[in-house]
């Protein structure tokens, strides 16, 4: 990929031509319909993809390609570090392109979407037939002529807004004209039988709609009686006749925008192209046929192309026509001025996460589907194993620690308990048990152990202890704020992702995510010589795909996803040239990586192929990730992957779009808790109700030379009506046993029980990787970031001082 960009950059500069690359940076709520169909088509392919490597081990064909959740943010770099011009849209990706073009001049639009076809684009080239040769000397693509699309459908170019509007659109979706494109059709029609099929909705296939439809604007006789035109369209309409009117309405008022006739400045030595990358991410059904590709003409955009309307498409669509479900949630915090005209500076350039100015701004995100066995029960989804990430990113986003300590004071103030704020935010994501039509409430969360400062700080300030703490709260984010993760020795800096990614994935609460051996393969193929070598890469051969493999490269691109989210969320203490993930992941190179590990049992030394110095990198960049988790104890296996903590799933009454939410935990069971896999203590117990034994047990067999002890009693009402269901343990431990055998730890499993991040890792975590500056932010046995005493953090009493100040 990055050889190709480099090579287009490179023919395009030596052709006179310079590219302006437009990103899709905008939510666009409007066109929440079409995400949803995507993300429903995209989930089918995955587990297509997931089922071919599973059955013939190779890859799947091109035409199952599905866009790793994180290229766009890695084409966006690469074009950066090209000096290649890119700019991300804010609110609708289509209007702005156009008027992008259209205000500044530019000489032609690269792109592939029937909606820029009849926007009045005088030079539209075609993105998907867009060729560099081998030599990167010829550059060539093709030319859609509108004006011959006029003549073969007899229809007059200004009549083009009607015919848009109703050929099925964002505002007005094909579902709502079904009907009226049936009636064009008539009862005679070939076709006619399969309107109703199955109880579905079936459209007729576009190339009869784009025919039939172009006739009836010709036979129009006023075009500008919307009114007339809205009543006959929708004659056949039995529900919601007033509402398809007035988005009929407004179809026709965004194509009238978006079709007013460019300017063009004089010449000025350079042919200037805008070139639309959402084309090549995302689907989308073209009214017209492919161009055909010319003859190379070098070093140039130029072309013709025959156009028709016999589009490359399936002859007969059936497709759900439920819509997506929205959600109303509490008002966002207000966010300061300053931070908001940055946020949508950077997101302009392309120089900033798009994700951050949506949750600035609205409150919510869109997460693209990856590729995952929704059958396989050992791997979590990305979305629920980088929702931790999130959440705390979140909290950064919003300020919400320095709000929590603002709350606490005021309390103190008034004497009463304090009112901490929350913020929730809608995630839209569809994922194994997870529909995309509805979104789910996630709650933005605080660090525990330190107040973070505001975001203008984090991203403003220049002092070095600012910059400190941008580092800090990025380590924070993804659980990984040790010492080793600063030790350049260790860990180098365009490294860090990774390796934070990796530790992340490690902390799973359920079923182990990575073993021993598939994560030296993860660090032996991140320092690999064949990682900068192209060539070496393109002729790597694989003999058996594994699954596994494709699966974890899947979870780990999502998590560098997450990474690069948090890092320009805290101000990019990472900078921007050191966290392209070509630096220190290849998939092909991945997978012979785990193929020798995992088959063929190779030692790390044939992994480093034979080179020591690499081997002695592996074993501090491991030692690294590892650093205060302990994995002596096996993790609890779960039948599924428990939800993360603090999600707040929505889940409409008598809906099938979820599944029903798992019943919620007892409180206090501790190790007799249904579902976990102990065995009945070895001395029986009795239950007591109101101070009456309504029943008991007998214990298992004892094991060799345990002692006896007495009974267990839980009791329920009586004396103890009111408090806390509690099991009576014996007090002596067992020879040669751990606390948790003994059941000197029930409070704590009961907590993990509830979702909290208790789990079986270490307790000897090490100090912080900012111990000169906080000793005490480290007694969680857990997570660092996660510490709840705080008190004797340094950073805390800065930001209390701050807060003091800003009051």
């Amino acid at each position: 990929m990055l050889g190709y960009l480099a090579a287009l950059a490179k023919a395009c500069f030596n052709g006179n031509i310079e590219l302006l690359v437009c990103f899709n940076g905008a939510l666009e709520k409007g066109r929440l319909h079409e995400w949803v169909k995507r993300q429903v088509n995209e989930r089918q392919t995955a587990q297509q993809i997931i089922s071919h490597v599973q059955n013939k081990g190779t890859p799947p064909p091109k035409v199952w390609f599905l866009p790793p959740v994180c290229m766009a943010h890695c084409i966006r770099l690469a074009l950066l570090r090209f000096h290649i011009g890119v700019v991300q849209t804010i609110e609708d990706h289509h209007q702005e392109v156009i008027a992008l073009f259209r205000e500044n001049g530019f000489h032609g639009l690269v792109a592939y979407d029937s909606d820029y076809a009849l926007c009045n684009i005088p030079y539209y080239f075609s993105a998907h037939a867009l060729k560099l040769s081998r030599n990167g000397k010829s550059l060539t693509t093709s030319q859609y002529l509108m004006h011959e699309v006029a003549k073969q459908l007899n229809l007059n170019p200004n009549r083009f807004v009607i015919f848009a509007s109703l050929l099925g659109n964002h505002i007005l979706p094909d579902e709502d004209l079904a009907a009226f494109h049936w009636s064009l059709l008539g009862p005679e029609h070939p076709l006619a039988s399969l309107k109703v099929r199955a109880h579905q909705l079936v459209l007729p296939p576009c190339d009869v709609v784009i025919r039939a439809v172009a006739d009836y604007v010709r036979n129009l006789q006023d075009v500008h009686d919307l009114e007339a035109i809205a009543k006959d369209i929708f004659k056949h309409s039995q529900s919601r006749t007033d509402d398809k009117v007035v988005r009929f309405k407004k179809a026709v008022e965004y194509y009238a925008n978006a079709s007013k006739p460019p300017h063009f400045p004089p010449y000025l030595g350079k042919i200037v192209i805008v070139f639309d990358f959402l084309s090549l991410t995302e689907r989308h059904l073209f009214l017209l046929s492919d161009p055909s590709v010319t003859s190379p003409v070098n070093q140039s955009l130029e072309g013709k192309g025959h156009v028709g309307v016999n589009a490359q498409i399936p002859s007969l669509l059936s497709m759900p026509t439920r819509n997506h479900m929205d959600i109303t949630t509490p008002p966002l915090p207000v966010v300061a001025a300053e931070v908001l005209r940055v946020a949508e500076h950077r997101h302009k350039k392309g120089l900033m996460y798009p994700y951050i100015y949506h949750v600035l701004t609205k409150g919510e995100i869109k997460l693209s589907v990856t590729i995952e066995d929704e059958a396989n029960k050992d791997l979590p989804s990305a979305v629920q194993l980088y929702r931790p990430v999130r959440q705390y990113v979140y909290g950064v986003l919003f300020s919400l620690a320095e709000a929590k300590k603002k709350a606490e004071r005021l309390a103190m103030r008034r004497n009463h308990l304090p009112d901490y704020p929350t913020v929730i935010i809608k995630e839209w994501a569809a994922y194994k048990g997870k529909s995309p039509h509805t979104p789910e409430l996630v709650e933005a969360l605080p660090f525990r152990e330190w107040t973070c400062p505001n975001l203008k700080k984090l991203w403003l300030g220049k002092a070095v202890e600012d910059k400190n703490r941008r580092m800090r709260a990025f380590l924070a984010c993804m659980r990984s704020d040790t010492p080793a993760m600063l030790n350049p020795a260790n860990v180098s800096t365009p490294l860090m992702v990774l390796c934070c990614v990796l530790r992340f994935m490690l902390q799973w609460p359920g079923v182990r995510i990575l073993r021993r051996n598939e994560l030296d393969a993860f660090l032996a193929q991140a320092l690999s010589p064949k990682l900068y070598e192209p060539d070496q890469l393109q002729d790597l051969k694989i003999d058996n795909l594994d699954p596994r493999g494709v699966q974890l490269a899947a979870l780990f691109m999502s998590g560098v996803d997450m990474a690069l989210f948090a890092n320009d969320v805290c101000g990019q203490p990472i900078p921007w040239e050191h966290c392209c993930p070509w630096m220190y992941f290849d998939g092909k190179l991945l997978q012979s990586k785990l193929i020798r590990a995992s088959r063929n049992k190779a030692p790390l030394i044939d992994l480093c192929d034979g080179q020591t110095e690499l081997v002695a990198k592996v074993e501090k960049m491991r030692q690294s990730i590892l650093e205060g988790l302990n994995f002596s104890r096996p993790p609890q296996q779960f039948a599924f992957p428990p939800p993360p903590p603090h999600a707040m799933p929505f889940y409409p009454p008598n809906s099938t779009f979820y599944p029903p939410p798992p019943p919620p935990p007892l409180q206090g069971i501790g190790r007799g808790m249904p579902g976990k896999n102990h065995s009945i203590p070895s001395q029986g117990g009795k239950l007591e109700i109101a101070g009456t034994v309504v029943g008991q047990w007998a214990g298992s067999r004892r094991g060799r030379g345990r002692a006896s002890f007495p009974i267990q009693l839980v009791s329920v009402g009586g004396p103890t009506r009111g408090k806390k269901l509690k099991l009576v343990t014996p007090h002596l431990p067992l020879e040669g046993s751990t606390a948790e055998e003994n059941g000197l730890v029930e409070v704590k499993e009961a907590d993990q029980l509830n979702g909290n991040e208790g789990e079986s890792m270490a307790t000897n975590q090490p100090e912080s990787a900012f111990s000169n500056e906080s000793k005490m932010c480290n007694t969680n046995p857990l997570l660092n970031a996660l510490n709840e005493d705080g008190e004797g953090c340094r950073d805390e009493a800065l930001g209390a001082a701050v807060l003091k100040t800003e009051e």
